[in-house]
């Protein structure tokens, strides 16, 4: 059986080489062995298909119909295997180069560690980081790799890869919450200040939450309006009032105790975190070690850890 196979690609290899050369004498040349291994290989490949693969004549080599159909599907083959050898020689090759990636303002800050793990395993990898909440198309705007929270959509020039889910909940600093006293429901945000985040589009996002089983959007009133989601963050620790964040957002100042979850069971779903990544084109191994690398953090960082407090 292993004689078979090995003398099955030494027969379609000299097939190929014949025809690219076009005679026996250059396929030998080509593939360094000689002309009557050839003419064996090119024998035994026609006993095996039961038909003629060439028209041979004393000036030239020319295929016959049933030559050229076993032509397209040997390409094809020889094509595939090509492939994959340069594929697992690049794995080991050393990964270097620029990787453009263009990260949401604040969910991109949480890559940090995973970023800076990476450059040390890859000194000669050049990170081009951007981090921006406006929709950015990767094939338009020249990134590698954009990640964005939300729902989103593939196209014809981007592939879409899903990263993780988010969840939605209320978070305040320790001496916020000892100054004014502890939540209890719902309705008790009603005394407390709101830090609210004002959208791109001008208006004040609403808070989602559960109310006894019921999801509620609420507006509630605003002691501080903010449209940077760090400064939201600082004000937070700061101890300036309540809001509304992303699990995945809160979880390092939950685990350094700058904040705390309040009422865990008015958490609702948020929305997923997705990677664009533009299509039609062969993918640099650089830039999947970095989309590997990001997804693999989002697992290590979040889906293992227990739900903070």
């Amino acid at each position: 059986m292993v004689q078979r196979a090995d003398a099955s690609v030494a027969e379609i290899s000299s097939f190929e080489a014949v025809v690219r050369t076009g005679s026996f004498t250059g396929a030998a040349e080509l593939l360094g062995i000689s002309k009557s291994s050839v003419g064996k290989n090119i024998q035994r490949l026609e006993e095996r298909l039961a038909t003629r693969l060439f028209q041979r004549t004393t000036r030239a080599v020319r295929l016959t119909a049933d030559g050229e159909t076993y032509l397209r599907a040997t390409q094809v083959a020889l094509r595939s295997l090509r492939e994959a050898e340069q594929e697992i020689a690049a794995s080991k090759d050393e990964i270097a180069g620029r990787v453009r990636l263009n990260l949401p303002a604040s969910f991109g800050r949480l890559f940090f560690p995973a970023l800076h793990a990476l450059r040390r395993r890859y000194p000669k990898l050049t990170l081009d980081l951007a981090f921006s909440d406006r929709m950015s198309d990767p094939v338009a705007d020249g990134w590698d790799i954009v990640v964005r929270v939300g729902e989103l959509s593939a196209t014809s020039d981007m592939v879409v890869r899903k990263l993780c889910d988010t969840r939605f909940g209320l978070y305040a600093s320790p001496g916020y919450m000892a100054e004014r006293g502890e939540l209890k429901s719902v309705a008790d945000l009603d005394e407390h200040d709101a830090i609210i985040f004002r959208g791109s589009s001008g208006r004040l996002n609403p808070w989602m939450l559960n109310d006894g089983g019921y999801v509620r959007h609420i507006a509630p009133d605003a002691a501080i309006v903010l449209e940077d989601g760090e400064v939201l963050i600082d004000a937070l620790v700061n101890g300036m009032g309540i809001s509304q964040l992303l699990d995945r957002i809160a979880q390092p100042h939950v685990e350094a105790g700058r904040l705390r979850h309040l009422l865990p069971d008015a958490d609702v779903d948020g929305p997923p975190v997705h990677a664009l990544i533009p299509s039609g084109q062969k993918m640099a191994s650089r830039t999947r070690v970095v989309l590997n690398d990001l997804a693999d953090d989002v697992k290590r960082t979040f889906e293992q850890k227990p739900k903070h407090q």
